[in-house]
């Protein structure tokens, strides 16, 4: 069988206190005195550089901590934040953080499951992308330039503005930062459709360790390959990424269909192993394990369709008859709609939503790996047993189909043709997946 993404997030509420902050440390000031120079305007230092003793400081930190663990009094503090304004605040920062042997976090939306945007094992600052968020798209070309301190909602939403019947494939979480989501790889429903968000990149602004300003041509091809999938932040800073849009029909269809009974559920699950990634490469299918409440355990199977009902059901029938699809399982929808669905907002909730930066309330902890045989079924019954027990009441386990696309891209290849049918139009990528960012 062709992978499958296992995706393990357990979410543990905990109360959490305001950090201590503590002075800057003075072996910080020459950094400080040189980015000042670079700077240049005693107005513009103080909306760029940010230090423990600005009263902007903590307020600027927590804005975008999208796992309160973060912000608890134990995480180490960065000693200054800069939030720059323009690609030359990047290079003043990177060459000066060289110049004076100070470690370098960047960030663009926070989501970061092991805090690689808020930890270090020194001192360090924090670059902090969220004014370069821009986004500028061309309908005619469908090719869009998008700053890496953007999110994916507001990629979506941006989007949805311009054309009814284009999108992206990037992740579900609209609030994560496209800088490491794309950058670690970014999969969202698409995927078996179109690939990873990082295939679908065509070109990128970069500033290097050396504090230059690159694109792709001038970064060449073996960087550019690496910042598409091995984190940008590991490279070098991405600024913005130009990616290449995909086409979707008008009408989608979306699904769920859930059960609580262990015998119903391993069997659904046992045949979703053998077909989610053969199906058309229309279809989507996802299964989701976690408690539905103290006493039982609940299978979801949500799906996308890149077409009507009428369609899918007969598909439906023929490769999937286990999971019992009924039509008023499903639900017909444009595809910036059914972004906001898989999301789980609450049925009504505008597309607007997708363009807020709303922050977590929730602590939580994540793991991927990828499956490639079958999970036999004595696992999965001891999965859905574990589930039951008390300290697994958060816990969620999501199975994520590829083949499609995802089978067609080699493990060194640069994206499903941007090279081979795009003539090498392009290429561009950051930070991240579904909730990565190891430099978001």
């Amino acid at each position: 069988m062709k992978l499958q993404s296992f995706l393990i997030s357990l979410a543990l509420l905990i109360a959490l206190k305001s950090p201590v902050l503590a002075l800057a440390s003075s072996s910080f000031d020459p950094f400080f005195q040189c980015l000042s120079l670079h700077l240049n305007d005693s107005k513009l230092v103080s909306r760029v550089i940010h230090t423990q003793n600005s009263s902007s400081f903590s307020e600027i930190l927590h804005s975008s901590v999208q796992n309160p663990i973060f912000s608890s009094p134990e995480t180490p503090k960065p000693i200054s934040i800069v939030t720059p304004l323009e690609a030359s605040h990047v290079q003043a920062t990177i060459r000066c953080a060289r110049r004076y042997s100070v470690h370098i976090r960047t960030r663009s939306g926070g989501h970061d499951y092991e805090g690689l945007s808020y930890v270090a094992p020194t001192e360090f600052i924090v670059i902090d992308l969220a004014n370069l968020r821009s986004i500028s798209i061309d309908s005619h070309t469908q090719t869009a330039w998008v700053q890496a301190g953007a999110t994916a909602g507001e990629l979506y939403h941006e989007i949805a503005k311009k054309s009814k019947t284009l999108a992206f494939p990037a992740g579900l979480f609209s609030t994560v930062g496209v800088g490491g989501q794309f950058s670690g790889g970014g999969f969202g429903t698409l995927l078996r459709k179109y690939g990873l968000a990082a295939d679908n990149i065509v070109d990128a602004q970069v500033v290097d360790s050396r504090g230059r300003f690159l694109d792709r041509q001038g970064m060449g091809e073996e960087f550019f390959w690496a910042i598409r999938g091995g984190g940008g932040s590991s490279f070098g800073v991405v600024l913005s990424w130009k990616i290449q849009l995909v086409d979707v029909p008008l009408t989608l269809t979306v699904f769920n269909v859930t059960t609580t009974t262990e015998q119903e559920a391993v069997k659904i699950i046992q045949r979703w192993q053998n077909i989610a990634d053969k199906v058309t490469d229309d279809l989507f299918i996802r299964v989701m394990l976690q408690k539905s409440d103290k006493a039982r355990v609940r299978a979801s199977f949500p799906g996308l369709y890149l077409g009507p009902v009428d369609k899918l059901l007969p598909i439906m029938d023929k490769e999937f008859p286990e999971l019992g699809l009924a039509r008023e399982d499903c639900k017909e929808m444009s595809w910036i709609e059914s972004v906001v669905w898989f999301a789980e907002y609450p049925e009504g909730t505008s597309i607007d939503v997708l363009a807020k930066r709303k922050r977590s309330s929730k602590s939580f902890k994540g793991k991927s790996d990828f499956v490639e045989e079958p999970v036999p079924e004595h696992a999965i019954r001891e999965l859905w047993r574990r589930l039951h027990a008390p300290e697994a009441e958060m816990a969620k386990l999501i199975l994520t189909p590829f083949g499609g696309k995802m089978s067609q891209i080699a493990e060194n290849g640069g994206g499903f043709g941007i090279e081979e049918t795009r003539d090498g139009n392009d290429g561009d990528e950051e930070h991240e997946d579904d909730s990565g960012e190891g430099g978001d």
